[in-house]
């Protein structure tokens, strides 16, 4: 049994150590926005932060994770950084088919977190690897912008 705070809420979990995060996510807790891509990290719909750091549960074994907080697309919306990015993406309508979107905003909320104004290179930096099948990369970079406005 290994104890993980979830969204500031202790769930104990019964789950392998190696187990990704993702599954335990999902099929344990029952928190099913966080989305499975490519289950390898490369594409970033699994993206959730572990103490404000934007990371791919799909490779992180439970047993890795320790102390540290999670937070998951249910809950970033709490966060400022969060509730900024999640206002600017319905502001500018972001979503297309929207399977990416929560690893897309969970990484927008951490760089958000730690550079609130952020350059190109910045953007570019933290939205490397979350892939985005319809090609809305335009109007996220717009999102990301709107939302380091409000910061």
């Amino acid at each position: 049994m290994t104890t993980l705070s979830i969204n500031g809420q202790s769930h104990n979990v019964d789950a392998p150590p190696d187990m990704p995060l993702l599954w335990v996510l999902r099929d344990i807790v029952g928190l099913t926005g966080t989305k499975f891509g490519c289950g390898i990290a490369q594409c970033g719909a699994c993206t959730v932060h572990l103490d404000g750091v934007a990371v791919r549960s799909c490779v992180l074994p439970v047993a890795a994770i320790g102390d540290k907080k999670i937070t998951t697309i249910e809950a970033v919306g709490a966060t400022p950084a969060g509730k900024k990015v999640q206002d600017a993406w319905n502001q500018l309508d972001v979503v297309q088919c929207g399977y990416c979107q929560s690893g897309q905003v969970m990484s927008a909320a951490a760089l958000i977190a730690t550079v609130p104004h952020p350059s190109d290179a910045d953007i570019d930096a933290a939205m490397a690897g979350n892939i985005c099948r319809c090609g809305t990369y335009n109007r996220i970079r717009a999102a990301i912008k709107h939302a380091a406005k409000e910061a």
